[in-house]
């Protein structure tokens, strides 16, 4: 979990190892009558995905949503804005963006950490429960999700949205059209608005989204 100030915004980043998902939420989009959210790890999970709280007013939020479930928060009908999140490697994304900043060197603990830190701990399948499995793909395949202007989610398997971009092809939906990041996926709206778009395994985002649509590509 990190909290940071990012162009003069605050944000809170949970990553998940379990659903494959890191987010960005933007804790200082709460009515100025609310304390900006400090989030903090719980130790919980729901549905294999790690639950997080603020520890200004103890309130638990659904992390995969950023919606407020409990405390202060869910009474004030909370719910955290996101921004994108690109997964990509080191390498790309310092090439793509060369005045990039990082959090810190070695984690801001003095360690650093293996290339695969989990020593293929997932390598079999979520390792805790998650309900049933939407079967469009497989529980553990990568999607980059978007919910739409319409409050549709949508997903898009990215190792098929990397090819389909790499070979000419154009992705669009509703306004907004998923472009290559370094070595990643991102989102970007017509009118150049950002709309918070980031990855995760299949299981997690179908579990909370589970009337998400499928994006596939054409032909």
């Amino acid at each position: 979990m990190v909290n940071d100030t990012l162009g003069g915004r605050r944000i809170g980043v949970p990553y998940c190892t379990l659903c494959g998902s890191a987010q960005a939420y933007l804790t200082d989009s709460v009515p100025e009558r609310e304390d900006i959210p400090v989030l903090r790890t719980s130790g919980l999970l729901s549905r294999s995905n790690k639950v997080m709280f603020d520890l200004t007013t103890f309130s638990v939020f659904d992390t995969f949503t950023g919606v407020a479930v409990s405390g202060p928060l869910q009474e004030a009908g909370i719910t955290l804005d996101q921004a994108s999140v690109t997964t990509s490697t080191w390498g790309d994304w310092k090439e793509a963006h060369p005045d990039t900043t990082i959090v810190a060197r070695d984690g801001g603990i003095g360690r650093t950490y293996a290339d695969d830190p989990l020593r293929g701990r997932d390598d079999n399948g979520p390792i805790f429960p998650i309900g049933d499995v939407d079967e469009r793909l497989p529980a553990r395949a990568k999607v980059l999700g978007l919910i739409g202007e319409d409050g549709d989610p949508v997903a898009f398997p990215v190792e098929q949205a990397l090819a389909f971009l790499n070979a000419g092809g154009t992705i669009d939906h509703q306004g907004v059209s998923v472009v290559r990041d370094a070595s990643g996926l991102t989102a970007v709206a017509a009118d150049g608005s950002d709309p918070g778009v980031h990855e995760s395994f299949w299981f997690a985002w179908s579990q909370f989204h589970p009337e998400t649509m499928l994006w596939q590509p054409e032909g």
